[in-house]
């Protein structure tokens, strides 16, 4: 079993489609299946259960996983460990992050970054989905939450407090809602997320039990948006909101938990030159 050949099999089995792990990957589905095929004669047995809801592992493909996963390990760490002396200010960095933090902060950072290092290329990868850095799924990642790996460095970029916003259109229209009162009388736009856990729905510390959910949505750009628009009200970091020009009520209010901006690198690359140029601008971004 070559390398190639389980990232292949590795691909198929987190994606549980020969078409994920053709994108995880990078070649077409045909290679994929033509490669997996390959590898079962090779080995002389049957690796994955084709089901109805995607590729499932035999018996045999669970022994194989073991050693694909070390394999996997072994080959990363030694990526990381070749980077991590790398001195060129030159190559790919791939960032993720969340599409607000991208948009306000992390473009910033991007712009000043190549007129200072042209030859460094980020490949940038906003959305809510949290990439794996130990499986260099990226070699940066702006988040939301930070991570308990000891195996990676964390920088708190941001602490903002959450505050209750509208906009100035929905106010005239609806006018403030009256604390103590559940939001009764008033939309509301919410993080879905936040809908779906299993804990009582709060706005700054005020249930929203008399109040009207008009939109769940899965992005705190789209909360923003939905605010902006006039939907409803909604809960948003304060100076992304300012920048917005929205208006804030109950300002003495704040959500108790802040909203808090990680900057997250493997310690095998923090002396990769072309990643930490890319993370002093993301931090200087910030500040």
């Amino acid at each position: 079993m070559n390398w190639d050949d389980t990232r292949i099999f590795l691909a198929v089995y987190r994606e549980r489609s020969l078409r994920g792990a053709a994108r995880v990957v990078g070649v077409d589905q045909a290679t994929v299946g033509r490669r997996l095929a390959a590898l079962e004669r090779a080995l002389g047995a049957t690796l994955f259960l084709r089901t109805s809801g995607g590729y499932v592992l035999t018996t045999a493909g669970e022994v194989a996983l073991q050693a694909a996963e070390k394999m996997e390990h072994s080959a990363l760490d030694l990526v990381r460990k070749i980077q991590g002396v790398d001195t060129r200010l030159s190559g790919e960095v791939r960032v993720t992050t969340t599409d607000t933090l991208g948009l306000e902060f992390v473009m910033t950072a991007l712009r000043t970054l190549h007129d200072e290092h042209p030859d460094v290329r980020v490949l940038l990868n906003t959305s809510t989905q949290i990439l794996n850095l130990a499986r260099r799924e990226a070699d940066i990642a702006v988040r939301t939450v930070k991570p308990d790996n000891p195996d990676l460095l964390t920088r708190r970029l941001a602490a903002w407090p959450l505050g209750l916003y509208a906009s100035a259109d929905y106010l005239a229209r609806h006018g403030e809602p009256l604390p103590g009162t559940g939001f009764e009388g008033h939309d509301l736009v919410v993080y879905q997320p936040h809908v779906e856990a299993r804990r009582p729905l709060m706005l700054v510390g005020e249930t929203v039990q008399a109040g009207r959910i008009v939109s769940g949505l899965n992005s705190s750009l789209m909360v923003r948006a939905a605010v902006r628009s006039g939907l409803g009200i909604g809960e948003i970091a304060v100076p992304i909101a300012e920048r917005d020009g929205l208006v804030r009520i109950w300002p003495e209010r704040s959500n108790p938990k802040p909203y808090e901006v990680w900057m997250v690198t493997h310690k095998d690359l923090r002396h990769t030159a072309r990643i930490n140029a890319v993370i002093d601008h993301i931090a200087q971004a910030f500040g």
